[in-house]
């Protein structure tokens, strides 16, 4: 398992849960407007194994979960021996994905493995390739998500306002989607670390706290538990 930055102390990322917050490497997607672009382009530091064993070890009785994020987890090769071995210490393990990987997320559940899920939506279906580059396919996002409706997982669905999305996206994206038990509208917020080539889509001005909740109020009628 390849470990390239942690987070000792987060009291946000996973509800309910005191947590620390472990990054993986790489990402099968390009977003323009991703807070973590050292993930992907191998700029970022490798933290040993050793010393996140430790920190666990450590900090046993006072965390009470791990987040699993990135990058995409779901793309290491050993991610459920890790949780497993994360398991052992009693920690309750919450994993952030782009939901590209639904076979992952089965074995996940099915091993039962994962205590939440948070999963990335970010563009209307026929926008998804544009948004997101790489091997993004809505398709497949949307099979993850009825993988954790299927097994009455805890998880929640989450959505960037970007400024390049329109009230319209937002709505097709509601109709997308199936019920959810929970739908998070993100604020869109200007990466430290951006393609040169996407300066002028990172540069536009976000949506308004207001707009965001005029939005999420829009969707009500599909997603009731939409949230911001």
């Amino acid at each position: 398992m390849i470990i390239a930055g942690m987070v000792k102390s987060s009291l946000v990322d996973f509800p309910d849960c005191i947590s620390c917050i472990l990054f993986t490497p790489g990402c099968n997607f390009d977003c323009f407007y991703c807070h973590n672009r050292q993930l992907i382009d191998g700029t970022y530091q490798v933290i040993k194994m050793s010393t996140v064993w430790d920190f666990l070890r450590k900090r046993v009785g006072q965390l009470d979960g791990v987040v699993l994020t990135g990058g995409e987890p779901t793309l290491q090769s050993d991610l459920l021996p890790f949780i497993k071995e994360i398991k052992k210490f009693g920690y309750k393990v919450k994993l952030d994905t782009n939901g590209s990987s639904p076979q992952v997320i089965e074995e996940v559940l099915d091993n039962n493995l994962g205590d939440y899920f948070a999963v990335d939506y970010k563009a209307p279906s026929n926008r998804y390739q544009e948004i997101c580059r790489g091997a993004a396919d809505a398709e497949k996002v949307l099979h993850t998500i009825m993988t954790l409706l299927d097994h009455r997982a805890n998880f929640e669905v989450r959505t960037t306002v970007f400024p390049q999305l329109t009230e319209k996206d937002l709505l097709q994206m509601a109709k997308e989607l199936p019920v959810v038990p929970r739908y998070s509208l993100n604020r869109y917020r200007a990466p430290d670390k951006f393609l040169h080539t996407d300066e002028a889509k990172v540069m536009n001005k976000p949506y308004s706290e207001e707009m965001i909740a005029a939005f999420a109020e829009s969707l009500r009628a599909i997603q009731p538990n939409v949230m911001i």
